[in-house]
């Protein structure tokens, strides 16, 4: 174990004698490594950061059943999964394309717009200036780098203010088609049931009454005293025997239906909410802001790396030609 220490101490020794022995070699190329990596870094545009925080929230629509889910509140917070679909929406094309448009960031990043490349170059240029993370919190963090401070400010806060006109617009797509079919419904139970009241009047001006209005038809012939009365009683009693049982079979037919269009009423306003009724899907915890102080590059530890990079990797290659100077004499 001694000597096994003292092996490795006589290593290290011979190491830093090795680097002491190559010391103007090294100190000229990492000093010249260092100038570069100044120069480099003063050279980099300046990148500006503004970011904007959002939650997601937890539904999108106003229930109208009496029995309402606690956890669907519009006044919630969303969980994972909504998280989850705000980050894909965010990323999605429907946001990018807007975005793009009208900033008109193709131009803005200095892409030609005859290059046969172009899409591929803005793609780039896009993810590169602007990311979508979620927060240990749950939130949504929108980062938008860019050289004009301004323009980073303006690109995050109209990606936020996008995501309810892209999720409005998606949820449409599903929600209009919906409630034209309930309208469709909708229209054929009001139309059975005027088909059944039209019917009901009808009979109703030939003089046939409810069940309840016959039984008193009955006591007021009985009770009748003059033979005019007693003959339109008659008449009207003749009639109600004719078309008694189909009145009867018609007001339940009514009921039926009246019973039918009010339950229905409650699904029809569901869907005529959620299409029509432009939501909002998140809560702004924080708009983005112009920043007052570059975000990047970090000169210093540009150039630290770049230095400390170079003397290594300097001392590997001499280390290297050393070691085959040794191979080559005993070869």
């Amino acid at each position: 174990m001694e000597s096994e220490h003292k092996e490795i101490e006589k290593e290290r020794q011979n190491l830093l004698l090795f680097i002491w022995k190559k010391r103007k070699s090294l100190a000229i190329v990492t000093g010249i490594a260092a100038v570069l990596a100044i120069v480099v870094s003063f050279l980099m545009k300046p990148l500006f950061l503004s970011s904007a925080i959002v939650f997601p929230a937890a539904t999108s629509t106003v229930s109208f059943s009496e029995q309402r889910n606690a956890k669907a509140s519009s006044m919630d917070f969303g969980e994972e999964d909504q998280a989850e679909q705000l980050v894909q929406i965010l990323q999605s094309s429907r946001i990018r394309d807007r975005v793009i448009y009208q900033f008109d960031l193709m131009k803005h990043y200095g892409i030609d717009s005859k290059d046969l490349n172009k899409n591929f170059k803005l793609m780039k240029e896009y993810n590169g200036h602007i990311s979508f993370v979620r927060t240990r919190y749950g939130s949504i963090q929108i980062d938008v780098l860019d050289e004009d401070p301004v323009l980073a400010a303006e690109i995050a806060n109209k990606i936020v203010d996008l995501i309810d006109t892209v999720k409005n617009s998606m949820v449409a797509e599903r929600t209009l088609p919906a409630f034209e079919i309930n309208k469709r419904k909708k229209e054929l139970l009001e139309l059975d049931l005027k088909t059944v009241l039209v019917q009901l009047d009808s009979l109703a001006s030939k003089g046939v009454i409810s069940l309840e209005g016959r039984t008193n038809l009955y006591t007021a012939f009985i009770d009748a005293k003059s033979g005019a009365d007693r003959e339109f009683l008659k008449k009207q009693i003749d009639v109600n025997l004719l078309y008694g049982a189909k009145f009867d079979g018609l007001e339940q037919m009514r009921d039926e239906k009246i019973i039918k269009l009010e339950k229905f009423l409650d699904s029809y306003e569901q869907a005529e909410s959620d299409a029509y009724t432009n939501f909002t899907h998140k809560f702004i915890v924080e708009r983005a802001v112009v920043a007052d102080k570059k975000d990047r590059p970090k000169r210093m530890i540009m150039v630290l790396l770049a230095t400390l990079g170079t003397f290594f990797f300097m001392v590997f290659l001499l280390l290297i030609n050393e070691r085959f100077k040794e191979l080559k004499k005993q070869a």
